[in-house]
């Protein structure tokens, strides 16, 4: 079958330019600050054990454990980063039951980044303002939960992420209140100098159809402060990689995408990945300032990678991808980025990247 549509970086420009008057004139724009919070759903049984997994692999530490009568959960923190909040549902359904999974990922079905959640100044106005352009909330109105008032989206039809906002009312990151409270049990953190090197939370990568590629990225930069950065092409693996960017924040959000239709066969590392896991988050990104002993102190510590490392000093920087994780089916991507350097990605690198994938 012949592709008969293919994205378009023009059309993407026009409509982005137009957003961004849209976000200015109804007064958006400032509202919506960085990432605060990654909300992770994982299985009931494996809470714990996810957890583990994730300390185990990056440099993030043991925060607080939290229980309400429908969830438990925890918190991994790492200063300078976004929090990340593993919560797995005892009962209930979840506002993402609906979305498909694939063969790959059928086993885990509660298990996937759910939300994505920023720092809000002013989210009574926020929310007015969003649900006078269409948005649909999971709440009526912010929850209180006495330390802080927070709302999210309704799952996107285009990327099946929430998108969360948060105003904290005490002056910091507080979990406890409303619907959690603090529970009775941590986890210690590995001593292994090569986690010491693994830093902030530097990027996530959604995939996404490419028919949705450019909804994907409007719906994200209206909901945010958040500024297209880039869209990169390895056409002889029909990949799209998109960035947005906030100014100040370590953060930065990747949608990845096909170029457009393919015939049988000719899909790509990116609409093979959906096929497999269904839309989701791919993989999570952090830094490292000594790559090279934390790809060694890693694979040492039993770690499996999907490529060896790739880049250069001379290209500005280095990268590898592990294999999935078990209990939360997450790719890590370990990035170093060299002084200077103010790209994204060079495109050998993505170009290896995007093919390793091949490999899951």
């Amino acid at each position: 079958m012949a592709a008969t549509f293919r994205n378009d970086d023009s059309v993407l420009l026009a409509r982005v330019e137009e957003l961004e008057r849209e976000r200015t004139r109804l007064g958006l724009l400032g509202l919506v600050g960085g990432l605060e919070t990654v909300v992770f759903g994982v299985e009931p049984q494996r809470l714990k054990a996810a957890a583990t997994e994730f300390l185990d692999s990056t440099g993030y530490f043991f925060g607080t454990a939290l229980t309400s009568a429908d969830a438990e959960a925890c918190v991994l923190r790492l200063p300078g980063s976004a929090d990340f909040l593993l919560r797995a549902r005892k009962t209930g359904p979840s506002p993402f039951d609906a979305e498909p999974l694939g063969p790959k990922s059928a086993h885990l079905p509660r298990t996937r980044i759910e939300t994505l959640v920023f720092q809000c100044q002013d989210l009574d106005r926020f929310v007015a303002l969003q649900k006078a352009r269409g948005v649909r909330f999971l709440s009526p109105e912010p929850i209180n939960s006495g330390s802080s008032l927070f709302i999210q989206t309704e799952p996107s039809a285009y990327s099946a992420l929430s998108y969360g906002f948060v105003q904290w009312l005490r002056g910091g990151r507080q979990y406890q209140g409303g619907y959690f409270r603090e529970a009775d049990w941590c986890l210690g953190k590995p001593d292994r100098a090569h986690l010491r090197d693994i830093g902030v939370f530097d990027h996530a990568s959604v995939r996404v159809h490419a028919r949705d590629r450019d909804n994907a990225i409007l719906e994200f930069l209206a909901l945010t402060s958040y500024d297209f950065a880039l869209a990169l092409y390895v056409e002889h693996l029909n990949s799209i990689t998109n960035v947005a960017r906030f100014p100040g924040d370590p953060y930065a959000m990747v949608i990845t995408s096909g170029l457009g239709e393919a015939a049988q066969g000719q899909e790509g590392p990116t609409e093979m990945f959906i096929k497999n896991y269904g839309r989701r988050v791919h993989h999570l990104a952090f830094r490292t300032e000594h790559i090279r002993q934390t790809f060694a102190g890693l694979k040492a510590a039993g770690m499996e990678f999907l490529v060896e490392l790739v880049g250069s000093p001379e290209e500005g920087l280095r990268q590898t991808f592990s294999r999935p994780l078990a209990n939360t089916l997450m790719v890590h991507e370990y990035i170093k980025r060299y002084a200077g350097f103010d790209g994204f990605f060079t495109k050998d690198n993505v170009t290896l990247l995007t093919k390793a994938t091949e490999n899951q």
